[in-house]
């Protein structure tokens, strides 16, 4: 049958209409239904999701001194699929540079895999050196993506404060840690597209989003204090060999920490060339028996409670005191004391009598009330409360030996918080280690002003107390090395004999200390300086005649850095004494 000019150009219209619908089909479920599948495919065989690294924060002492920062580096990645033949070629060119070994390298690079990281944190200039390498010998399938790597100017200096980062810039201990979601930011990202060679066709680059740089944290601690700490903590331990230390630098009317050091310390660039026991932060983790420095609280709460004034007068039962079927002793008869001499002389009796005046209830909430047992609230992290027992859990002698210092556990920064609250009227204030947070263009994100706990005790009693603590830094107490020439110190030492994890103490092991500030009249600054199991000769192996001196150089220095006035006195040579046992209560 014979189809007529008309019928024939309909039968080839209709034929084209049906091709251009199946075409117009194909293409509405390739650009439309199957769209975004079908970009993955592409995107996925030209082209990638790059990250656009945020920059963390940098953080600074009180003066702005740079104490972690950024460095830029590269990350070497490759393509396995551009490779080809030329994995051996590439092998031999990089092996050395990035300190790998020519096998394992082409190990790597043989691969179907798209994206195998080869080496994280290459220096900059030897990553670009690097790629004209590779761009001259027409090498393809290596790219070195940016990075940072973070960096500690001062080395093992405020070590345990700063902290450190892990291999997923993740902040590791200290402020790195604590105040890890201020500091890390916000990574941006870029889709772009690559050529047959693995370069990137900027022309063809898709959707972006710009990172957000992290906050920057400024510490309250001054490194040019923390050097004059951290010297003297270091000359002590090489001296005294101790199994650690701690010495800690704060303003006692605002809790502001201006140094805090430990020993053993680590370079928090290279954290992994250290012993987990060098990365502890002593000051806040470690509890202890604090020993006669613990004596303040209990004349301060008889003060405050009325219960006896200064100059009261406590038979001392001649160094041997019966209570509770126990004998508990002093190293020299006393007898008749003021309570001002109690603290002065670091009598064991007549702290205990004081803690009977009180009685159990009121002891530990004086205890409670100079922040024992609990945490201090410092911003740093695995801080510990210490170990206070409630008064039902005591024993019938509990009464007489907490008092001294005994049977009650706390850290070192918990002892400092209490000597601030006697050196700022009573007044008992979180220790801050951070100032501020801003962004990167200095606007304040958060501040950390100064936070009142509690009133301990009243000032007209913590006036008291340190009038009588001025007494213990001379001739008669046992801190006459604390001494500071032009200088109102006032302190208390501490000799406490270690705890035996099995039970009862160690015996010839103790923990020795001084915590105290200047002037007295008005205390800029107290000081704490721990060493436990001090290598000493036992007749000096006293807070007064170990820890007491380090507190001397520290306190002398810090005066200096400060500009403190120091009001005229006569010159005089030091006096050295060699404590006896009755020097230090808590010695038995």
């Amino acid at each position: 049958m014979r189809f007529g000019p008309k019928r024939r150009g309909l039968v080839v219209c209709i034929f084209l209409a049906g091709c251009f619908t199946v075409f117009s089909a194909r293409l509405i479920q390739l650009q439309v239904i199957d769209h975004e599948k079908y970009a993955g495919v592409a995107l996925e065989n030209h082209g990638a999701r790059q990250t656009i690294s945020a920059s963390r924060g940098i953080i600074q002492d009180a003066s702005h001194e740079v104490l972690a920062d950024n460095e830029p580096v590269r990350t070497v990645v490759a393509d396995g699929s551009l490779m080809k033949d030329k994995a051996p070629e590439i092998a031999a060119l990089l092996a050395k540079p990035l300190g790998m070994g020519v096998a394992e390298l082409e190990n790597k690079l043989t691969t179907d895999r798209k994206y195998v990281v080869i080496k994280k944190q290459v220096p900059a200039p030897l990553a670009s050196e690097l790629a004209d390498q590779l761009r001259h010998r027409s090498l393809r399938g290596v790219t070195f993506e940016n990075d940072a790597r973070r960096i500690y100017p001062n080395g093992r200096m405020l070590a345990h404060v700063i902290g450190f980062m892990d291999h997923d810039h993740g902040g590791v201990q200290g402020v790195e840690r604590s105040l890890d979601e201020y500091l890390r930011g916000h990574d941006g990202y870029r889709i772009i597209e690559r050529d047959r060679t693995g370069r990137e066709l900027v022309a063809f680059r898709g959707q972006e989003r710009a990172p957000r740089s992290g906050h920057n944290v400024q510490l309250t601690v001054n490194m040019a204090l923390q050097q004059i700490v951290e010297e003297e903590l270091e000359l002590a331990c090489r001296q005294f060999k101790p199994k650690m230390a701690v010495a800690i630098l704060m303003r006692p009317k605002t809790g502001e920490i201006l140094a805090l050091a430990n020993r053993p310390t680590f370079d928090p660039n290279t954290p992994g060339d250290f012993a987990p026991e060098a990365m502890k932060n002593h000051a806040i983790i470690d509890m202890l028996e604090p020993g006669s420095t613990f004596k303040i609280v209990t004349v301060a709460a008889a003060l405050n409670e009325k219960l006896v004034k200064p100059d009261t007068m406590i038979f001392c039962e001649n160094g041997h005191f019966q209570y509770g079927g126990k004998t508990l002793h002093d190293h020299r008869s006393y007898g008749e004391e003021s309570v001002d001499d109690i603290l002065v002389k670091s009598i064991n009796v007549g702290v205990a009598k004081l803690g009977l005046r009180l009685g159990d209830q009121k002891l530990y909430e004086y205890i409670r009330r100079f922040g024992f047992g609990e945490r201090t609230g410092i911003a740093l992290p695995g801080e510990i409360a210490g170990l206070l027992h409630p008064p039902h859990r005591w024993s019938k002698i509990s009464i007489t030996h907490i008092p001294m210092g005994h049977e009650v556990c706390v850290t070192p920064l918990q002892a400092l918080a209490s000597m601030g609250a006697i050196a700022n009227g009573g007044h008992l204030m979180i220790p801050q280690i951070v100032h501020e947070v801003t962004d990167d263009q200095g606007a304040v994100v958060e501040s950390f002003p100064p936070v009142e706990i509690r009133q301990a005790v009243s000032e007209k009693v913590a006036e008291d107390v340190r009038r009588a603590l001025v007494g213990v830094v001379s001739t008669k107490g046992t801190a006459a090395l604390a001494k500071v020439a032009g200088y109102t110190v006032f302190g208390k030492t501490g000799t406490a004999q270690k705890v035996d994890p099995r039970g009862g103490y160690m015996p010839g092991k103790y923990i020795v200390s001084f915590i105290g500030g200047l002037p007295a009249e008005d205390p800029q600054f107290v000081c704490m300086v721990m060493l436990d199991d001090a290598q000493t000769k036992t007749e000096l192996n006293y807070g007064g005649q170990v820890a007491a001196p380090i507190f001397s150089r520290i306190a002398e220095k810090t005066a200096r850095y400060m500009g403190i006035p120091a009001h005229p006195e006569e010159p005089s040579s030091k006096v050295i004494i060699t404590q006896s046992h009755s020097q230090e209560g808590t010695r038995d």
